[in-house]
């Protein structure tokens, strides 16, 4: 029987030829990682926010200076309606956020207090809000596949979907991944709408008054490197589009021509937060540039430049 000093240490250089291709699968998933959740892209964008001008930045909304003063408020009693889509009012200086499981539209301050509720009988899965002109709001639909132009006033209690004219958004590339974003762009008088999957941009022109005529057009979208789009915003100084995806935890800044020119990282420890924010589903940003966002499934934001 051979003494133990003798026996081979074959399992020894088997660990030591394997590390190497752990080493090797780890580093490729950790580049198909970073790939799909477009951290190159992201960092190209780092790099390029270091070398901007405080002139430039003036000129921008600049995300990477908000900082979150209202982080993760409940929103009570909504937590099985799971909030999708928030629209700044400068009219009422409200909020104005849909549910999409139960479908609603809640009314809310700027603090992130629910100011009412208005039930909306036959919309499906509201998920875009956008406050237009003289109390008109516009909301889409992903499974209804249109897009609804209703009028809200202070003694608004219900709203019904066969009340108003409906617009045929068209087909979508996938059909449980549709229209899921709206907003209103009063510099240019049109509606940037998103579609969720994969990214995608349209306008469609209109005063914000009178009813929609015509079709919308595509808007370049090459620069939505992002896994999903959830929501949309407007800042209503620059009029830089806002690009919201629960997937890639990240808020992007467009400029007029389409441009990346900031982003915000929607996780834990930036900008602020305590704890990344679960969905993030709505962006707003009201006339004195403040930034807010719900979650699903009913929690509240609120960003404030430092």
């Amino acid at each position: 029987m051979p003494s133990p000093s003798s026996a081979p240490a074959t399992p020894k250089r088997r660990f030591y030829l394997r590390w190497p291709f752990g080493l090797a699968v780890a580093a490729v998933i950790g580049y198909g990682v970073a790939v799909a959740m477009h951290w190159d892209d992201r960092g190209a964008l780092w790099l390029k926010e270091s070398f901007e001008s405080t002139a430039e930045r003036s000129e921008s909304v600049w995300l990477p200076d908000y900082q979150v003063d209202i982080d993760a408020k409940p929103l009570p009693g909504m937590d099985d309606d799971e909030a999708s889509d928030l629209a700044f009012n400068p009219h009422t200086r409200t909020l104005f956020a849909v549910m999409g499981k139960n479908p609603i539209l809640v009314e809310l301050s700027l603090e992130g207090d629910v100011l009412r509720k208005i039930p909306l009988n036959g919309w499906n899965n509201p998920e875009g809000v956008a406050v237009l002109e003289d109390g008109y709001l516009a909301i889409t639909d992903e499974r209804l596949h249109d897009l609804t132009v209703v009028k809200v006033d202070a003694q608004t209690s219900a709203l019904n979907h066969a009340d108003f004219q409906s617009h045929d958004l068209g087909p979508s590339v996938k059909s449980n991944k549709g229209f899921e974003a709206i907003a209103w762009d009063p510099l240019r008088q049109r509606l940037v709408i998103g579609e969720e999957r994969p990214p995608k941009l349209y306008t469609w022109n209109t005063d914000g008054r009178s009813p929609l005529k015509g079709q919308k057009q595509p808007l370049p979208s090459e620069e939505l490197d992002l896994r999903n789009l959830s929501a949309l915003g407007v800042d209503p100084r620059t009029g830089h589009l806002l690009v919201l995806s629960a997937d890639s935890n990240m808020l992007l800044e467009l400029d007029e021509q389409g441009q990346q020119v900031s982003f915000m990282t929607l996780l834990g420890g930036f900008n602020g937060l305590e704890d990344t924010i679960p969905r993030a589903e709505g962006v707003a940003m009201d006339d004195k540039g403040n930034l807010y966002m719900v979650s699903e499934p009913a929690l509240f934001y609120r960003f404030r430049k430092n």
